[in-house]
């Protein structure tokens, strides 16, 4: 339990999926929840893309008690890169679109509700994934999953206005979209004793994807490696297979789709086509890539007694 804490940082994201009900008093009856917990929390909207991590880095500098972020995975993944390597802990309100990684600590959707929760939470320490990649050339760490091939390319691709709209329907769009355009340039997989040739990546730190999708479901946060799932299939029609098996949680079944464990990869692109990079649902630039796990580097307020 967090019984030290008695002040936070909280970072939220004005813009977020469902920032329309944070307008309308649920951030602020969140932080009377906080209060009630003694539990004092400033506000910190973002302003626009980096503004997150500039604001965790600034508490880290300030040595803040605590960091919750009030955002969809977009802003969390700011927040873990301005606070990563730091021992201040972190906690989740999720309003954004996918929420992934809320999913898998078990944080319940409502922020008042997620808000009660806080000062019961038990800190874990754990690893996260780093990935370094063209016109990234610093490196983006990242909490619940990176991805190479056609989810890059339709994380770089999906609208903003319509993702605000839809929420994770933006994603179907574009994915449905992508199918029609993409062209499956292929790249290699160089793990420690082995490469594989691969038209998709996704690499894993939780079991969730997106939505009610699971993809990589022998993923540990907890622990210090990758689940990798490698799809060689070239061909989009082979890909529509694997939705109802992806849906129906299947896809282990699948032919031309692999499973692999590693703490270290690098990625190689074979043709000229750019072969986009994704990280925790936002773009990170492009093939050549190396991704790779970082222990001990981030502390996590976890729910004592998760949400289902």
């Amino acid at each position: 339990m967090l019984d030290e804490i008695r002040e936070a940082l909280l970072i939220f994201n004005p813009t977020a999926g469902r920032a329309r009900g944070i307008r309308q008093g649920a951030l602020e009856r969140a932080r009377r929840v906080l209060a009630r917990h003694s539990i004092d929390s400033d506000l910190a909207p973002t302003e626009g893309p980096g503004s997150a991590q500039q604001l965790a880095q600034e508490a880290v500098r300030l040595r803040r008690q605590m960091v919750i972020v009030c955002g969809g995975d977009g802003t969390l993944n700011e927040v873990v890169n301005g606070l990563a390597g730091s021992t201040i802990p972190l906690a989740l309100l999720p309003a954004g679109t996918a929420n992934v990684f809320a999913k898998e600590i078990g944080v319940p959707w409502n922020i008042e509700r997620a808000a009660s929760l806080i000062r019961s939470s038990h800190l874990r320490r754990v690893a996260l994934g780093h990935v370094t990649a063209v016109e990234t050339e610093t490196g983006r760490y990242f909490l619940s999953l990176a991805g190479a091939g056609p989810d890059g390319a339709i994380v770089r691709a999906v609208s903003q206005t319509l993702k605000t709209h839809t929420g994770t329907g933006a994603f179907w769009v574009e994915g449905f979209r992508q199918l029609a355009v993409y062209r499956f340039p292929r790249f290699r997989v160089i793990l420690e004793n082995e490469s594989s040739e691969a038209t998709l990546l996704i690499v894993g730190r939780t079991k969730h994807y997106g939505g009610p999708l699971q993809i990589t479901t022998r993923a540990d946060l907890y622990g210090n490696d990758f689940e990798l799932m490698l799809c060689s299939a070239a061909n989009r029609w082979k890909y529509l297979t694997y939705v109802p098996l992806l849906l129906t949680g299947r896809l282990r079944r699948a032919r031309q789709v692999r499973f692999l464990r590693s703490a270290a990869m690098r990625c190689e692109p074979l043709d000229a086509k750019p072969i986009w990079v994704q990280v925790d649902g936002e773009a990170a630039g492009r093939l050549p890539a190396e991704f790779r796990i970082i222990p001990d580097a981030l502390s996590l307020a976890i729910p004592d007694k998760p949400h289902k």
